[in-house]
């Protein structure tokens, strides 16, 4: 600090300091400031990784649910490519006199009905489609068609790889980085209640005797009623709020994952039931029913059940395996994972 005084305004006995003025902090202040802005930097990259993660597991979910939903669509248009073929066969059968033209008028519903889910399984591919050229920053129309199978299930996460993982999930470390800004905000604190010494040096010219002489200072505040006591317990309580939100967001995100992982694996055992099990025995019951139509031992009301039965469980395999991919990728928010899966 520059500093100038003047004593007098008379030039036969003006006196004039000139003065330079150096604080030097004591208590350890700088180092105190340099870590709380290291903390604050580290929160920020961190808050940067973890944004790149959530794109990431957008962008997976987001590519599933449109490779999804484009199964939907292919299985629509078998739907309605068996509906077309019970009209042909309903036709020939009241043609032949052998059912009621009541059976045909049901085949020509069903038919109707399967079309309307085509249409309703192709706008929901073609939104799909839009979200995932919106996460890609493509622009709309890019993708049109995708490449890849939804069968392929991500694994589930153990109980032991999740607790492995759980230290750099980005929340928790995001959680206690914040208790090492508290910390380094309190140690700050206390330092800052240290007074700091402020040395001068300078020259005082006295226009009476015609010299100039040199000035040295020393100052040193005395601290008597404000020591930063306020502000040091602030910072202390800050620091305890923040070890505790650490302890209670470890908490949370442990329980949220493994109750994610637990129905993960309770997805994919749905979705290997469904595939070994229930889908082909809905084939063959219906295939069955449908053979069993045409030649004339039932009804065309069998037939149909049977039909919606497999399109029915179809259905729900598919959307059993979007909402495995949907999970895994959840989990991967959650951990903060940047490997790839297949």
């Amino acid at each position: 600090m520059l500093g100038v005084e003047q004593e007098d305004l008379k030039t036969g006995s003006r006196v004039t300091t000139m003065q330079l003025s150096q604080t030097l902090e004591t208590g350890g202040k700088r180092a105190a400031r340099v870590e709380l802005a290291q903390r604050g930097k580290d929160i920020a990259t961190l808050d940067l990784a973890t944004r790149r993660a959530d794109v990431r597991a957008t962008a997976i979910q987001a590519f599933f649910d449109a490779l999804t939903a484009q199964e939907r669509v292919k299985v629509a248009e078998e739907s309605l490519r068996i509906a077309g073929s019970g009209v042909d066969a309903a036709v020939r059968r009241v043609t032949a006199g052998k059912v009621s033209p009541t059976e045909e008028t049901r085949a020509r519903v069903a038919a109707s009905t399967a079309r309307i889910e085509l249409r309703q399984a192709q706008a929901e591919s073609s939104a799909a489609l839009r979200a995932l050229a919106a996460t890609m920053g493509v622009p709309d129309g890019a993708v049109r068609q995708l490449d890849g199978s939804a069968d392929m299930l991500p694994p589930a996460p153990s109980a032991p790889e999740i607790m492995a993982r759980l230290p750099d999930a980005p929340a928790v470390r995001r959680a206690l980085l914040e208790v090492q800004r508290a910390e380094a905000g309190y140690v700050l604190a206390r330092a800052t209640g240290v007074p700091d010494v402020t040395v001068g040096v300078g020259a005082r010219r006295a226009q009476d005797l015609g010299r100039t002489q040199a000035v040295f200072s020393v100052s040193v505040p005395l601290p008597f009623f404000d020591r930063n006591q306020g502000a040091q317990l602030e910072a202390l309580r800050r620091r305890d709020a923040a070890q505790a939100a650490a302890q209670a967001e470890e908490l949370r995100l442990r329980s949220e994952v493994l109750q994610m992982a637990d129905l993960l694996e309770a997805r994919r055992d749905e979705v290997q039931a469904l595939r070994r099990e229930v889908l082909p025995g809905a084939q063959s019951a219906y295939e069955a029913a449908r053979t069993g139509f045409e030649l004339g031992k039932f009804s065309f009301m069998e037939a149909l059940d049977a039909q919606r039965t497999w399109l029915q469980v179809r259905a729900q395999y598919f959307a059993a395996v979007a909402q495995v991919h949907r999970m895994a990728a959840e989990i991967d928010r959650q951990l903060g994972t940047t490997t790839d899966r297949p």
